[in-house]
């Protein structure tokens, strides 16, 4: 009876069908805010775990683990979808050191990591004069004083984006792109500044990309007091020499897996919703929000779902994505597989943004379907979520939209601290909320369930 209190006085303008359905998903918050499993199978994840990078011992543990856990759940199937994963390892500790300035010897150590993907330097590491330019630009109209020189790329996040991935994908091409473009000139390494807006030194990995056109060449990110430092001192000084040492290497490819289970459909078993994250994370911390908080999540849901006895109509399948970080060969593999099956997927949800407060989702999807489910927003704005928006997904689902032309949502939490541990060594399990963690997979498996009810077809 409180229950349907509840519905009646916070949504006194809804539809009969609208109000039972805000029944339902109030059944799925007291669920999972009550009994919710995600925080404590977080702390598993990343505690008893840790880092787990596609290849390692711990992506081992995580996937045999992520079985386990969504069998425990409830699923009526669960199961192992094979993949080939790359095979990279950092090899030791990474180290940089400014040995002199304008001839004068320093000792001054710079907190850097090794470039995801990265070639090591060799025992000797790599000695030699700093060119710091502050763009790709700047690197084009100084090209002539690179060769055999470490290119220093200075390019900071834009503090005027509100929305700080804007940030990252405008300064992330310089870590992706920076060593092989300086290879190109003759360079023998590359530092970038981290892709962080954060107050703190920890720098921040991820993948770089080599092009075959050129020489491979060590490189490091660094973090940003030392990258303030640097370019500061390289502007002063004519001459500016660093020592830095890294021991990255790939090993042959070897065998991973998506981990996957389902709630099979009743009534359209070949339509898919699928909703993941993906169960690597770098090597140098836990990977709590990225993405453990997305693997949990996707679990959760799965577990309210069956707890509370709801059988869907179309088949829903939760995918713990392999090697997201370096590679995307998981999500690769799902999409061919689901191809080559001929499967009808109506929708994928991926949570790769961190497990913060609730804001919304982004969808990739067409405008008259968009309009269709912008009519459920007041259904989750309880929990949180008050906007849709166009243009989103995941780089775990994307390979479905472009293989099947699947419709895609990207959970979007509030996302302004995100990149403050993203890919540094501070993304720890004590960096998540245990509320704003369920608030998050609430909201998942609201959609989840509206999408399965009512299609997205805007004329069915």
């Amino acid at each position: 009876m409180k229950k349907l209190l509840f519905a009646i006085v916070f949504f006194p303008f809804l539809s009969k069908s609208q109000n039972s359905d805000s029944i339902f998903i109030r059944r799925i918050a007291n669920e999972m805010l009550v009994n919710g499993k995600a925080y404590e199978n977080l702390r598993h994840l990343t505690k008893q775990i840790g880092g787990r990078l596609a290849g390692s011992p711990q992506m081992v543990k995580a996937e045999n683990w992520g079985l386990a856990i969504l069998k425990q759940s409830g699923a009526d199937t669960a199961y192992f979808q094979q993949c080939t994963v790359p095979h990279w390892v950092r090899g030791g500790v990474d180290k940089a050191v400014v040995t002199s300035i304008d001839d004068k010897k320093q000792k001054r150590t710079l907190d850097v990591l090794a470039l995801g993907n990265s070639i090591g330097s060799g025992q000797k590491g790599v000695t030699a004069d700093v060119v710091a330019v502050s763009s790709f630009d700047d690197l084009e109209n100084r090209k002539d004083e690179v060769k055999g020189k470490i290119v220093f790329y200075n390019y900071p996040f834009n503090p005027t984006y509100i929305v700080p991935a804007n940030a990252y994908g405008e300064s992330g091409v310089y870590r992706a792109n920076g060593p092989s473009r300086a290879a190109k000139y003759g360079a023998i390494g590359v530092i970038v500044r981290s892709m962080t807006e954060a107050t703190n030194n920890h720098p921040h990995t991820g993948a770089t990309r080599y092009t075959d056109s050129f020489p491979k060449i060590p490189a490091v990110a660094v973090g940003l007091e030392d990258a303030d430092y640097l370019w500061q001192v390289c502007r002063k000084h004519k001459k500016v020499q660093v020592s830095f040492t890294t021991n990255g290497k790939f090993l042959p490819d070897t065998i991973g897996h998506n981990v996957i289970a389902e709630i099979k459909g009743s009534e359209a078993t070949n339509d898919f919703i699928t909703v993941g994250g993906h169960l690597d994370s770098w090597d140098v911390n836990e990977g709590a929000h990225d993405d453990g908080t997305g693997i949990v999540q996707t679990i959760e849901v799965l577990r309210t779902l069956k707890m509370l006895g709801y059988k869907p109509k179309k088949t829903l399948r939760f995918v713990l994505f392999a090697n997201e970080e370096n590679g995307t060969r998981g999500g690769l593999k799902y999409a061919e597989e689901a191809k080559a099956k001929n499967e009808n997927h109506v929708l994928a949800i991926e949570s790769d943004e961190g497990g913060f407060t609730p804001r919304g989702f982004s969808f990739t999807i067409d405008n008259a379907r968009l309009e269709k489910i912008r009519a459920w927003i007041t259904l989750l704005m309880p929990y949180g979520v008050y906007e849709f928006t166009q243009g989103g997904g995941g780089t775990d689902i994307g390979p479905l939209n472009r293989t099947l032309k699947t419709p895609l949502a990207g959970f979007v939490p509030d996302n302004q601290r995100y990149f403050d541990l993203h890919h540094a060594r501070n993304d720890v399990f004590e960096a998540v909320n245990k509320r704003e963690l369920l608030l998050g997979a609430i909201n998942m498996a609201g959609l989840i369930y509206l999408v399965d009810k009512y299609g997205l077809d805007p004329n069915p």
